[in-house]
């Protein structure tokens, strides 16, 4: 199974000088080896063996183009290319889609192409409506390819949500980020890319030092998580999907209706989910056959998030209070949560890190639940 990375990991260190780029081949090194990309006196590009490189691979046919026509990497020859493996509920590509949307609008007219290749990790996110929608609502401009059959994943051997590679304007692979994070280092390496293009194509005196922050109007905030301060896993419902099992001792009753009850509250471990109600144990979630039921957690982290569909309602209580708006942008004027499709709503945000309790008391029959996320 693949992961939704929550940790930083660069593929490789990046050093720059005031000439070139250097980048080495393993994140632990500190060796770095001199790439094409350099100029001489006379501001010729110095080309230097690449073969120590990846030759980026095409993309498969896709079966949706999202908000684009059919694209190839061969029709982006000579441009810098961006790939990123991202799927729409995921907490930590959505945490990254700022960071894309602001190199689109700075860069897109200086050679640099993004293309986000959509690998779903749930089903419903192979639904192509759904995709369209999350596009639109995170205002995502550079094209998005459809991969239901994880045909381009496959292609790439990736494991990994997000997953960014940065192709040069020759096709070779030169840089590979794992997770969020590293942004800037990213976008040196993205502005080195450019310049080296710049080269090849004769111009000279490329310079990204006056280039302003866009004035993106996303409705995406800027997140500075801190990883080490985070104390809880991501946490699966379906039987499929789920490392660990549910804290009731009634378990997973693979494809099948179980009943729960919510055990005692000195019996209530950290990171383990507790059930209340008929739930039916589907392979990657749990969906409620009662008309009410509840969920429970202790967690530790800043913010919590579940990714959520199917029909009704519900509301949140934390450490025996009920969530406001203060603590939730999800919530509705009502204060509950509507479900309005299946994607991921952020339950509470909290000022600091730390130990909470949440509980979730669902409304209607239908009610589908797949995973914790924390940040």
């Amino acid at each position: 199974m693949a992961i939704a990375v929550v940790s930083v990991i660069a593929g490789f260190a990046i050093y720059f000088n005031t000439q070139g780029s250097y980048i080495s081949n393993k994140s632990t090194s500190n060796e770095s080896i001199p790439i094409t990309g350099q100029i001489d006196e006379n501001g010729k590009v110095i080309n230097i063996d690449k073969s120590q490189f990846k030759k980026a691979k095409d993309f498969a046919k896709s079966s949706v183009y999202i908000n684009t026509k059919p694209i190839s990497l061969d029709d982006l020859k000579g441009k810098v290319v961006l790939i990123d493996f991202w799927t729409y509920s995921c907490i930590n590509c959505i945490r990254t889609i700022p960071y894309l949307n602001e190199w689109h609008d700075k860069y897109s007219d200086k050679g640099l192409v993004i293309v986000g290749i959509h690998t779903p990790e749930f089903d419903f996110e192979k639904n192509s409506d759904n995709v369209k929608s999350a596009v639109q609502k995170f205002e995502i401009k550079y094209p998005v390819l459809q991969d239901n059959d994880k045909e381009i994943w496959n292609e790439y051997d990736n494991r990994y949500w997000p997953r960014k590679y940065l192709v040069d304007d020759e096709g070779y692979i030169r840089y590979d980020h794992i997770g969020e994070g590293a942004y800037q280092e990213t976008e040196k390496v993205i502005q080195a890319l450019l310049s080296e293009r710049a080269a090849h194509m004769g111009i000279k005196n490329t310079n990204f030092n006056n280039i302003q922050k866009s004035n993106n109007s996303s409705k995406l905030e800027y997140q500075d998580v801190n990883f080490s301060k985070i104390q809880s896993p991501e946490l699966y419902f379906g039987y499929e999907f789920a490392k660990v099992p549910v804290g009731n001792k009634e378990g997973f009753t693979p494809n099948q209706i179980g009943f729960y009850q919510l055990p005692g509250n000195s019996e209530i471990k950290s990171n383990s989910i507790y059930l209340e109600g008929k739930w039916k144990n589907n392979p990657d979630n749990m969906e409620l056959q009662s008309n009410n039921g509840s969920v429970l957690l202790k967690y530790n982290s800043k913010s919590v998030n579940i990714v959520a569909g199917g029909k009704g309602s519900f509301s949140v209580t934390q450490d025996g209070k009920l969530v406001t708006n203060d603590l939730s942008k999800d919530l509705s004027s009502n204060g509950k949560f509507m479900i309005d499709g299946q994607r991921l709503y952020n339950l509470a945000t909290n000022r600091e890190y730390g130990e909470h309790t949440i509980e979730i008391d669902v409304k209607g029959k239908g009610f589908q639940i797949y995973t914790f996320t924390f940040g």
